[in-house]
């Protein structure tokens, strides 16, 4: 979509981990430089490194292929049904017994199992590690994050596969550019007009209302909400099987995640690699030091606690689109695992309150039961402060050179975006829920039990 202002920068290099120990290494587009670094923490890695690479390109092409194929019905009900699950398998076909072998453990492992097969060096598996839990509700060492792993490795950049960028103009310009395209091709787009119903009669939608109370009639209606807002918020209970309406409740969908973007008067100095601006500045900047650094955080998150030392992922977008700042200024967007949607009171809140008062959400240590969601907003000022001085600790003039920063919460999210619970995938990426499962079973196929109404 380049006329209509769609423009993309590959990252490169793609990631700069820096460790506590002052030592650090790029991933670059350039294989050969890539190789060279991880072979300053192992050789055998640098070696078993381009199979890897290899391995995981072949699958993601057969995988991707299913994500744009529509889902066969489960369960099957008939010889039509089992056709398609037949040219499903067929399309497995092109994957070598070896390959085959790797897409089983990918659905099933960790992400931490699964790269424990492949290399011997922590700083590079953590720096793998990461893509199998960004958005995730579990650890490296939870089953399925191998998937997240190879979710995140699937499409491309300006026809080079497995590379992410920067949009130019700031992630705005997506919607932008796909608005442009809509309208070129005779579409109208209405802003600020939120949709309150979906009508239906006899079955079949016909319509929505506006919460203006304006209603529009249509032949079809296609929701880009999430399953959890579309059925149960949108939609009368009355219109939908009590069976359906009971799988959609039980979808899990809440998230993990927390974004913080950040004004900067100057570029981030980190001990590992001084100087500014550099080409770590370009990739994604990785504050996790281990695997086990990782998983502790998200036992914090898995009690209902926000990570008392969170995994960080930092990009400056303004060194690849200086426009989104004003002249020698940059933001920084700060992505974290792990801030869980639903806070919880726990046994060891004493604990947590006796290390950092101000860092226990104020429903802790109360001896409540159940979800304390509302603390969200008391924890915002004390969780970003925590956030700032984790990244101190690698670069000691972070604090210093802020002028604004804004701190979404999974709750702000959830206000902010209509993601509910905050969950950037529309719902937990687990087996149970993903292709012919996702949202519930019998209906993944876009179609709705409302005649007229599509996902």
């Amino acid at each position: 979509m380049p006329r209509f202002g769609y423009r993309v920068d590959a990252k490169d290099p793609a990631f700069f981990p820096a460790f506590p120990d002052g030592r650090h290494f790029f991933m670059w587009q350039d294989r050969t430089r890539t190789l060279a670094e991880i072979a300053k923490f192992s050789r055998r890695d640098a070696e078993a490194y381009p199979a890897y690479e290899d391995q995981l390109e072949r699958i993601s092409q057969v995988v991707e292929g299913l994500l744009l194929t529509t889902p066969p019905r489960f369960p099957p009900r008939g010889i039509a049904d089992f056709l398609d699950y037949l040219k499903l398998a067929a399309r497995l076909r092109g994957l070598s017994p070896k390959d085959a072998v790797a897409l089983v453990k990918i659905f099933t492992q960790s992400a931490a199992e699964f790269l424990d097969e492949w290399f011997e060096s922590e700083e590079l598996k953590v720096t793998l590690a990461t893509d199998g839990v960004i958005g995730a509700n579990g650890g490296p060492r939870s089953p399925g994050t191998a998937y997240i792993l190879l979710h995140h490795s699937m499409g491309g950049v300006a026809g080079h596969r497995g590379l992410w960028g920067f949009v130019r103009g700031g992630m705005g310009a997506v919607a932008e550019a796909m608005a442009a395209s809509a309208r070129a091709a005779g579409a109208t787009m209405r802003t600020n007009a939120p949709v309150a119903k979906v009508l239906v009669r006899g079955g079949r939608a016909y319509g929505v209302v506006l919460e203006s109370g304006e209603e529009i009639e249509a032949r079809a209606i296609a929701s880009n909400l999430d399953p959890k807002l579309t059925f149960l918020r949108l939609l009368d209970e009355r219109d939908l099987d009590p069976d359906f309406l009971a799988a959609i409740r039980h979808y899990r969908i809440e998230g993990t995640s927390s974004k913080i973007n950040l004004a900067l008067n100057a570029l981030p100095e980190f001990v590992a690699h001084p100087g500014a601006p550099g080409p770590h500045h370009r990739a994604t900047m990785h504050i996790c030091p281990s695997i086990d650094y990782v998983e502790r955080a998200w036992d914090d998150a898995k009690y209902g606690r926000p990570s008392e030392r969170p995994l960080l992922e930092l990009t400056i977008p303004t060194m690849y689109d200086p426009s989104l700042a004003p002249p020698g200024k940059h933001v920084m967007g700060i992505f974290l695992q792990y801030a869980p949607y639903t806070l919880h009171s726990g046994t060891d809140t004493s604990v947590r309150a006796a290390q950092g008062p101000k860092w226990a959400p104020p429903c802790l240590g109360t001896r409540v039961s159940g979800p304390c969601q509302g603390a969200w907003d008391d924890l915002r000022k004390p969780f970003a402060d925590r956030v700032i001085a984790l990244i101190e600790e690698y670069a000691p003039n972070i604090r210093n050179i802020i002028e604004h920063r804004q701190v979404l919460t999974p709750l702000d999210l959830e206000r902010r975006f209509g993601i509910t619970g905050g969950n950037i995938f529309h719902g937990e990426m687990s087996l149970d829920q993903m292709f012919v499962m996702r949202p519930v079973a019998g209906w993944a196929r876009y179609r709705t039990p409302i005649r007229g109404l599509y996902l």
